[in-house]
């Protein structure tokens, strides 16, 4: 199973509006890649903080199925429990299964979550959008992992708002 990352730099707990601020300048119909990114995926996996933010936005925005990974408990509305559920698993049990389930490509969202998998060796592959906005503080997208991670340049595509995105596959 390939799992992937897609990741826009400087995510923070509680505040979007550096990123609410840059989407204004991307151009009608311009995308940055995400839908053709996201029809590469077969799910979609994320931390509790990470899926929380995205349902206070109000419409609940992935067609893909989504499993939030959390040692709590996490409310999931009635009317989403159809493609969202929970999982308490490790990033390598949840491999594990969902290989058995033929499931492979996975994306992998969330601060802790991403390092947790980075550490397991279980990311393939990174495409990496970053925005021309310096954040002062939040939580470190890559944070500390236990060991460095070396990567092999693929592409980068810029785009006329200001993004840059970068894609890379994990050196295994």
């Amino acid at each position: 199973m390939a799992s992937s990352l897609e990741a826009m730099e400087g995510w923070r707990v509680g505040g979007l509006d550096w990123l609410d601020k840059a989407n204004l300048t991307v151009s009608a119909g311009e995308d940055c890649g995400y839908v053709n990114f996201m029809s590469t995926i077969d799910v979609l996996i994320m931390g509790r903080n990470s899926y929380e933010k995205v349902l206070s936005f109000g419409d609940w925005p992935y067609e893909k199925p989504v499993i939030v990974l959390s040692r709590n408990n996490v409310d999931i509305p009635q009317e989403l429990r159809n493609r969202v559920s929970c999982s308490s698993e490790s990033p390598e049990a949840l491999c594990t299964r969902l290989t058995k389930e033929d499931v492979e490509r996975i994306y992998v969202d969330g601060g802790a979550v991403i390092q947790s998998f980075l550490s397991a060796g279980l990311i393939t592959d990174l495409t990496i959008t970053q925005t021309p906005v310096l954040i002062g503080d939040g939580i470190s997208l890559f944070g500390t992992i236990t060991h460095d991670v070396e990567l092999e340049h693929v592409s980068t595509k810029t785009y006329p708002c200001g993004f840059v995105q970068s894609k890379y596959v994990v050196k295994h």
